[in-house]
């Protein structure tokens, strides 16, 4: 009888794992480092090793275990075909198929964003719900879309890329992704910060901001909770473009429940408070009721999706 499973979460500098009982309790976690060198030849194998490495210290055998559930920094297709990850130095690869060879165990993969939304709806700010949105602030904005507890993935493993949806139509400097407008240049930490620094040089205002020589999101948030009129109108513009964002996202999963996440979702409630006021004035009738709630499981978000992953196959 099956007793246990694995959820790995491979990032461009560590890989997480963890061993979780088929019930999904974490009996263990450890980190190894990702080698990406060498095109990153090198990241399933260690992997693998460190997954029968853990099995034989615990004298677990292959049949006692449910298989690995694996997140990565990349779109990830129905087959397990990863088309590019590019902090891993890799191109196409069908990660499941490898992995599976490598470890003789079942293998589902996702990515890394979609993974931890399916954590944050299995153990996090969303459990209980069945149809979740995710978003992750952080340096950019991920996200994570799920519907009667699958992730929707789309054709091209693109789907729940919630960051990369075009808000700002006149916006003139380009995204990282070569786009124009992308919600990730308005709400996540660099965007904040980019935010902060265009409305510093269009007013002489006294703010706390200007005692700063490197305005971040958190200097920001800080400034917003010391009642800064310039901080409350950097906020306000930030959850504006957030807030309708969501609604919209809201109109077509018609979710339980909105999570925030990432770097950003640390200002905690009042992030929520501000978000809330302008997705409550965009979103459609039926779905003015959805609570937002903060993201919960931290860094333990990924390994928990991954194994949910596989526990659900």
């Amino acid at each position: 009888m099956s007793k246990y499973c694995f959820g790995i979460d491979v990032g461009g500098t560590s890989v997480k794992c963890a061993l979780f009982s088929a019930e999904g309790t974490i009996e263990e976690k450890w980190e190894i480092p990702t080698r990406t060198e060498q095109e990153g030849v090198k990241i399933l194998p260690d992997i693998a090793e460190a997954i029968l490495k853990k099995m034989e210290e615990k004298e677990i055998t292959r049949e006692e275990a449910v298989g690995i559930g694996i997140g990565l920094p990349g779109p990830i297709e129905e087959n397990g075909e990863i088309a590019c990850a590019v902090n891993l130095h890799w191109g196409r690869k069908n990660v499941e198929k490898e992995l599976e060879e490598l470890t003789g165990m079942p293998v589902k993969a996702g990515n890394d964003a979609n993974v931890a939304a399916l954590g944050e709806m299995w153990k996090g700010g969303g459990k209980g719900a069945k149809n979740l949105i995710l978003a992750t602030l952080g340096t950019g904005v991920g996200g994570g879309i799920i519907i009667n507890e699958k992730i929707v993935t789309g054709a091209h493993g693109a789907g729940g890329e919630i960051g990369h949806a075009m808000i700002n139509p006149a916006e003139e400097k380009a995204c990282n992704c070569g786009n124009k407008g992308c919600l990730e240049q308005y709400a996540s930490a660099t965007g904040i910060a980019s935010l902060a620094r265009k409305a510093l040089g269009k007013t002489e205002k006294e703010s706390l901001l200007r005692s700063k020589s490197h305005v971040t999101a958190k200097d920001v948030f800080d400034a917003y909770k010391e009642k800064d009129a310039l901080a409350q109108e950097i906020v306000d513009e930030f959850a504006e473009y957030l807030g309708r964002a969501l609604a919209v996202f809201a109109c077509v999963a018609d979710p339980d429940v909105i999570v925030l996440g990432g770097g950003v979702s640390k200002a905690g409630q009042v992030l929520v408070d501000c978000v809330e006021k302008y997705y409550q004035k965009y979103a459609f009738s039926a779905c003015k009721a959805t609570p937002i709630k903060l993201a919960t499981l931290g860094n333990d978000a990924g390994i928990c999706g991954a194994a949910k992953l596989i526990l659900s196959r």
